[in-house]
Formats: structure tokens, C-alpha cells, sequence
């Protein structure tokens, strides 16, 4: 039997199992769709698999691997689309279109002119009505080369001359414009090197690669320092954070990017790391401590760290004490002498302590929006799960059985659906919704379709029951964690032009100007503006920080 055929007797199987009347007969049908699925899945990845030792063989034998055409139609096979935005749109509640208008248009006037018609090419009974306005949009590049004129004085007694100097913002051979140029085009436009020095030198700008990479990296105290205090209104602003990381490179080894944000800036920190030690020195804003308490031991023992340990540990340290790093590691070489083992039960300790630290500073996170990998766990005092990350699992389902695919797509408007309402539940929070909509969730993800992985992502989704209805105890709370995940797509369309840093300097600049463009994109603010006021030192421009202060304390913003 070939494939269509196999494909047409499993359209023909009932849809509804349920609808069979003899039990016996129900549970086998399930059973023989259950191992059709399975057998599906594993011939899928055994032909992958075969095809990969296949090509790998054929180079060994210095031939090429198998070619790869474009198919004439759709291959059938998985939609490699896993977004939800049409499922979530469509349930949104339409709003009422306004009447339509004359489109106004908020452009600036440079300059008017006024064109007249040939009134002898016009007929005799012709009369003047006015003028009709139209507003084009145009740009001008010109250059504007400044010949200072530097006045020198020399003092005979010090033997010592005195110059005049160039005003704030003019280093080397260039002005503030092209430097704030420069960066706005590499750092926000995602311009290369090589493609700002054509654009400048088509334009007459006579400047090398050398001086452009330095422009890029050299001399930006005054925007790492824009960067610090970004982070620190930013975790002031809400009680809730986002958190994404995503990989990057140095100088060729692999690090990663963290994005923390919120609606009111995005931040970026370049890391060799992503374990929880790493974000924890991250978020501290201070040198990361380590605290040894109660609170520490109970934790400890929460992560799984032995009753054995945990005596041993507290034998060797008085109780209620804060360690720096190089303190908390002498206590740990005397209990685990031999580097290379226990090194679990090690980071146990080093976690759970730091996490109690962390916990006590003033900008310690209350909620925390992440993903489900683990060392996002126990940061905050709460932490969110997105749930169109949770979403994605069930679009990535792909069942051969008709029957499984009406299965799930049932399923599919029941999530949305369920999803809708808490988004309603956060325009117009009550006890009562939040214990309705509680027991709804129970109802729902204990559902058992007879698709098995259908029903064992369900489980999955059960299981996180707490994290995906914190909005229920904080409806002030986002239900995804989208705005990390567009902060890691801006650092992705970096390594994907530039492929990496090679510098720490490079690393830092390239963190700094993230941090500072995508929070000026946040706040409304004109970046290419800002950077030339912070280059020419005139401080024109409020700062970041503190438009942040500003917006945040009027009402939340929305979170949907």
C-alpha cells in the first residue's frame, strides 16, 4: 500500500471514536491511531537521519551530498509557521471604525513655493478659486565642513603654547553630525562598515574604515553611563521584568545576549554565560553577594542540596552571614577539596545564597515574565510563563490521522478562547472571574482527547498552572513575554549582519547603543537626535532615565 492509500484509508476512519458504541472496538481504533502517529513520527526522523549518514558518507568519499531542489508545489509537511497572531486577532473585540476623514498629514515645511498656471493656454471663462495645497517630501545631503580658525598664544616664562580649542563634539577631523551619523547607521539602521563609508564617501566624505570602527567603539563613557542609569529607572518603573537571552559571539566563542525590559526600555548585557549565578550579577546592579540564613538553608534544601551538606556547611559558617565571592569559595574549597566533583551540590550553595542576597537589594525583581528554562527559576518572588510560547507546543503538533487533526484543532479554539477571557479578565478584574476563570483552567487542561501527544502536551500545560495564572493574582501583568523576544531579535539581525564582536570594548559599545536605541524607540524619542546632544555635550535632550520616571508614573501602559 503507498502512501495515498494509507492517507485515504485513514481519512475514511471515523472522526468522532467516541461515537462508537462498542467500547472495545473505540479503545483499539485509538490505540491502532496512537501507534500510526508514532510509526509516523519515527520513519520521519529515521529518514532524516538515513539521509544525513548518506550525504556524510558520500563527502568521506569525497562526492557531494544529496542536492536540494525547489519543489514545483508545497511539499507536504510541517507549517514551519508556529505563530499564534491569527488565532489571538481573531478573537479580539473589533472596534468601531471612525468616520473617515481628510488625512492630515504632520510633515514639516522647509520651504513653499508657489506654481502658477499659463492663463493663455487656459479657456476665456475661466475664474480663480484658490490654491490646493500639496506637501512633498524631500532630502537634502549636504556637507558642512567647518575651517576653524584656532587662535595660539605661547607664554616665553612656562615655554608652553596656549590653543584655542574646538567646540564639544568635534574629535580629529569630524564633527558631531557625522559621528552621530555614523552610529545611528550602524547601530539603529544595521548598516556594515563598509556600506557607511560608501554612503559617506558618495556624499564627499573623505574618512577611513579605521576611524569609522572607532567612532563605533572608542570613547563612549557618556553612553555606557546612559546605559546604567536606563537599567536602574527601568527596574524601578514596574514591579515585573521580561527576560530573554539569545546566543552571540566574541572574538569567536560563543556568549549570550540577555534582554531585560519592560514598556519602557530594553537593556542588553553580552555574557560568556546564562546560568543563574550570571543573571543574578547581572540584575544586582552591585557586586553579587552570597548570604547565609535561614532562608538560604531552606532554599538549599529546596534545590536538593543533602541533609549531609547542609550540616557540613553549617558547622564551617556562623548563622545570618553575607560573603563576597572569594570568601564563599575558601569555605567551599574546604568541603569539596577535589575541583572537579560535587560540583551540584557546589552550585547549590553558590545559587541558593546569592538568590537570598539578591533578594535583599533595593532593585530585586517582584515578578518575572521568562521562558521555562531553569535558571530563570526562583530569581524573582513570582515568576510568569508566556502563554504564546506555551501556544507555540501545540502548533508545532503535526498528526497524520485526520482524526488527531480535528482533535487538535478543537483544542486549538478552546486555548485561544480561554486565552481571550483573560485578557478580558484584565480589563476588569474580580475575585469571582479569577476563581471562575481558575476552574475553567482546571477543566480545560485536564482534558483527555485520545490523541496521546495531544494529551500529554495538555499535562504539560497543567503542570504550569501557577506561572500561566499569575495574572489572575497580578492583572497588571502581561501574558506573554514578547517584548524579550523582539529585544532578542534585534541582537539576532546584529550577528546576522556583523557575526560578532571581536573587543570587550566593541562588546560593551555594541550593548550600550542596543540599550539606548531601543529604549528611545520606546519612549518616542528621536535616537539619532539624542546620541549628537550626548556627543556635543549640550544635554538639550532630557535623559532616558529620566523620561522613563516620567511616563512610568502615569497609568500602565497596556500589557495585552
Amino acid at each position: 500500500m503507498n502512501h495515498a492509500e494509507i492517507k485515504k484509508t485513514l481519512e475514511q476512519l471515523a472522526i468522532d471514536i467516541d461515537a462508537i458504541v462498542d467500547e472495545r472496538v473505540a479503545a483499539t481504533q485509538r490505540i491502532l491511531l496512537h501507534l500510526v502517529e508514532v510509526l509516523a513520527g519515527e520513519n520521519a526522523s529515521l529518514k532524516e537521519t538515513n539521509q544525513k549518514l548518506q550525504d556524510e558518507i558520500n563527502r568521506l568519499q569525497g562526492e557531494q551530498g544529496k542536492p536540494t531542489f525547489k519543489e514545483n508545489k508545497k511539499p507536504e509537511k510541517p507549517d514551519p509557521n508556529h505563530s499564534s497572531e491569527d488565532d489571538r486577532n481573531k478573537r479580539k473585540k473589533k472596534k468601531k471604525r471612525k468616520p473617515k476623514g481628510k488625512k492630515t498629514i504632520d510633515v514639516n515645511v522647509d520651504r513653499r513655493v508657489v506654481i502658477e498656471l499659463n492663463k493663455d493656454e487656459l479657456p476665456d471663462d475661466v475664474r480663480y478659486k484658490g490654491k490646493k495645497k500639496r506637501i512633498m517630501q524631500d532630502l537634502k545631503i549636504l556637507t558642512d565642513n567647518i575651517e576653524f580658525s584656532l587662535s595660539v598664544y605661547y607664554s616665553p616664562s612656562l615655554k608652553k603654547s596656549f590653543i584655542a580649542k574646538v567646540p564639544e563634539g568635534y574629535y580629529g577631523e569630524f564633527g558631531p553630525g557625522i559621528r552621530a551619523l555614523v552610529i545611528s547607521l550602524y547601530r539603529d539602521s544595521k548598516m556594515t562598515q563598509p556600506g557607511i563609508s560608501r554612503f559617506l564617501k558618495t556624499f564627499g566624505i573623505l574618512i577611513s574604515s579605521s576611524t569609522i570602527s572607532d567612532m563605533l567603539i572608542e570613547g563612549h563613557e557618556v553612553f555606557h553611563q546612559e546605559k546604567e542609569d536606563i537599567i536602574d529607572a527601568g527596574l524601578q518603573s514596574t514591579t515585573y521584568q521580561h527576560i530573554d537571552d539569545t546566543g552571540s559571539k566574541v572574538a569567536g566563542k560563543s556568549h549570550y545576549t540577555h534582554i531585560l525590559c519592560n514598556p519602557y526600555y530594553t537593556a542588553f548585557f553580552t555574557r560568556p554565560g546564562k546560568d543563574r549565578l550570571t543573571l543574578l550579577s547581572m540584575l544586582c546592579r552591585e557586586e553579587l553577594k552570597f548570604t547565609i540564613n535561614k532562608a538560604a538553608y531552606e532554599l538549599m534544601t529546596k534545590m536538593g542540596l543533602s541533609a549531609k551538606r547542609l550540616e557540613e556547611l553549617q558547622l564551617l559558617l556562623p548563622n545570618d552571614v553575607t560573603l563576597t565571592r572569594s570568601e564563599i569559595d575558601v569555605i567551599l574549597q574546604k568541603m569539596f577539596p577535589t575541583s572537579h566533583k560535587n560540583r551540584i551540590s557546589r552550585q547549590r550553595i553558590l545559587d541558593a545564597s546569592a538568590i537570598v542576597y539578591y533578594q535583599r537589594t533595593e532593585h530585586a525583581i517582584t515578578q518575572l515574565i521568562a521562558d521555562e528554562a531553569p535558571q530563570f527559576n526562583l530569581i524573582a518572588l513570582y515568576k510568569g510563563l508566556c502563554w504564546i510560547h506555551d501556544g507555540r507546543h501545540y502548533k508545532k503538533l503535526n498528526p497524520v490521522v485526520p482524526a488527531h487533526r480535528v482533535i487538535l484543532d478543537d483544542f486549538n479554539e478552546k486555548y485561544w478562547d480561554y486565552y481571550q477571557k483573560l485578557l478580558d479578565y484584565k480589563s476588569d478584574p474580580t475575585t469571582d472571574t479569577a476563581s471562575q476563570l481558575s476552574c475553567e483552567f482546571d477543566v480545560l487542561f485536564s482534558t483527555q482527547t485520545g490523541y496521546k501527544d495531544l494529551d500529554k502536551r495538555i499535562a504539560k500545560t497543567l503542570a504550569k498552572k501557577d506561572a500561566l495564572l499569575l495574572v489572575l493574582i497580578f492583572p497588571f501583568l502581561p501574558l506573554h513575554n514578547n517584548p524579550a523576544e523582539l529585544g532578542a531579535r534585534v541582537q539576532a539581525r546584529m550577528r546576522d549582519i556583523n557575526l560578532q564582536t571581536i573587543s570587550k570594548s566593541g562588546t560593551k559599545s555594541k550593548d550600550s547603543f542596543a540599550t539606548i536605541f531601543e529604549t528611545a524607540r520606546k519612549l518616542g524619542v528621536n535616537a539619532f537626535y539624542y546620541v549628537q546632544d550626548r556627543i556635543c555635550k549640550t544635554f538639550d535632550m532630557p535623559s532616558l532615565a529620566d523620561l522613563i520616571h516620567q511616563q512610568s508614573s502615569s497609568p500602565e501602559p497596556n500589557t495585552t
